[in-house]
């Protein structure tokens, strides 16, 4: 079973990372809630707070077979600031395992030269920080080895996007049906 892990700062975008977890659940892919704030229990940008499940310090990133970072305000500000996470989304980028991002976190991304000459997108406004990627508008878009999706409201497209990455565009089309989702 693929294992991904979406991480929790303070101010994270509670749409967009629990959207994430529950619709791979639902696929069967195991995603793990990882704080990266020291404590497990870790407020959103809206004040909802998530009990995650593990703590970064504690996590073994070789049974992780990708990282997801969700955006919000000021959570991917804080995802940034993490040293022991951007040291793994490095490497992660290096080996070529799979990374996604979305809102405003993409633009980390964008800052550490992962997308360039990849197809990406990222929160309205926030383009600039997406230097040598080329722009498009959808809601989520895959690349290679990099899932980035817009916002909040594209969050169930992002999330399938990730599912068809792990198990093909079926998987992720019956899980569509399951939560009645259409475009």
């Amino acid at each position: 079973m693929s294992k991904v892990a979406v991480f929790f700062a303070a101010g994270f975008e509670e749409v967009e990372a629990i959207t994430t977890v529950n619709i791979l659940r639902r696929a069967e892919i195991e995603a793990l809630m990882v704080s990266v704030s020291g404590e497990l229990l870790v407020k959103g940008a809206r004040g909802i707070a998530i009990q995650t499940e593990a703590l970064i310090a504690d996590l073994d990133f070789g049974t992780i077979d990708m990282i997801v970072l969700p955006g919000g305000y000021p959570g991917y500000e804080n995802l940034e600031a993490c040293e022991e996470l951007m040291e793994q989304v490095l490497l992660f980028h290096k080996q070529k395992k799979p990374i996604a991002a979305i809102c405003g976190a993409p633009g980390i991304l964008g800052r550490r030269g992962i997308l360039s000459g990849s197809i990406a997108c990222v929160y309205p406004g926030h383009e600039a920080e997406l230097a040598g990627a080329t722009l498009v508008t959808e809601p989520a878009v895959w690349d290679g080895n990099l899932i980035t999706g817009r916002a909040m409201g594209c969050s169930v497209d992002f999330a399938l996007a990730i599912v068809a990455y792990f198990k093909g565009f079926d998987a992720a089309d019956k899980i569509a049906a399951t939560i009645v989702y259409s475009k």
